[in-house]
């Protein structure tokens, strides 16, 4: 005998969807433009179909996912992405990538990607809608693992097993000094001269301890007198001469945006570089939309390499 199978809706997985999103029964309701009455009704529904909760509701906190919600959300997302390519599919649109796709991108390599990531998309597919994500290294995991996002531009840090990565660049780390400094004359610097001196720290996770473990291998542990997760006010605080700081993404101009001025050195030591990647989940099927992207991201860092060296080798 054959066991009959729930009889879930698509209306269901997409009010469940937007619900788990916001956290919130009310803020789902407002963006589907339904009564909250509805969305509460066909989750409850689902719940019931397929026999396990998916929330944990708070009165005073809202909602909470269970560890099956989680993955079910998961998995609906995939479900409804692939849903959409069955479509358009069907439509005789099956080479036209549009519809809407979330990614993510490390806060260090916004400015330099993706102004001209947007904009390739927008003119190879005008009708994809882009939503980025602006998130430091842990964050951007925890995003492709929740399914929050379907890819990820990124450095490969902290992404962990189960992610699938492909490396469109790597980003030599390189010194910023203060203007006058007494390095500043040499067209490259060893890690070890740079011993004893105050260092302005991009404190964001991961990030921080690869500059440390870079410092500490040439045996120049560092003395960390100012930290930012900002990368613009780390420069700016190098070009008021509070420290010498180490980065990987460069700026077409030495100047900052408070009218300052750094020295960009390059390492003389050997020094592993950051590869920049595009990232997803290895359990998750690719859409097409995630493949534009992917697509454009490799382009767009071509372009900005030969064009300036922005993005390294």
């Amino acid at each position: 005998m054959v066991s009959r199978q729930p009889d879930v809706t698509l209306t269901q997985l997409r009010y469940f969807v937007q619900a788990a999103s916001l956290l919130s029964m009310t803020k789902a309701a407002e963006e589907l433009r339904v009564a909250q009455s509805a969305v509460s009704t066909a989750v409850a529904q689902l719940e019931k179909q397929v026999g396990t909760p998916l929330f944990i509701r708070q009165h005073a906190r809202g909602l909470v996912l269970t560890a099956a919600g989680e993955e079910f959300l998961r998995d609906v997302r995939g479900l409804l992405a692939h849903l959409g390519e069955v479509l358009d599919a069907a439509r005789g649109r099956g080479d036209d990538v549009r519809g809407h796709i979330r990614l993510a991108c490390m806060v260090t390599l916004v400015p330099f990607v993706m102004p001209e990531l947007l904009a390739e998309l927008s003119s190879v597919h005008p009708g994809l809608d882009v939503e980025v994500l602006e998130l430091e290294a842990a964050a951007v995991s925890n995003a492709l693992r929740s399914g929050t996002v379907e890819v990820a531009v990124t450095y490969d840090l902290g992404l962990g097993q189960g992610v699938v990565r492909e490396v469109i660049a790597e980003a030599p780390p390189y010194v910023i000094l203060p203007p006058g400094h007494r390095l500043a004359a040499l067209p490259e610097v060893r890690l070890r001269d740079l011993a004893d001196e105050p260092m302005v720290l991009l404190d964001l996770p991961h990030s921080r301890e690869y500059f440390r473990e870079l410092l500490a291998a040439a045996g120049a542990p560092p003395r960390i007198a100012y930290r930012s997760h900002n990368v613009e006010a780390v420069r700016g605080m190098v070009a008021q001469g509070l420290g010498f700081s180490l980065l990987n993404q460069r700026p077409g101009l030495d100047g900052t945006y408070g009218g300052g001025r750094v020295e960009s050195r390059a390492i003389a030591d050997d020094v592993p570089s950051l590869s920049v990647v595009v990232a997803w989940m290895e359990s998750v099927r690719r859409t097409a939309r995630a493949r534009a992207v992917t697509d454009s991201a490799r382009t767009v860092v071509e372009r900005l390499r030969a064009a300036n060296g922005r993005l390294g080798k």
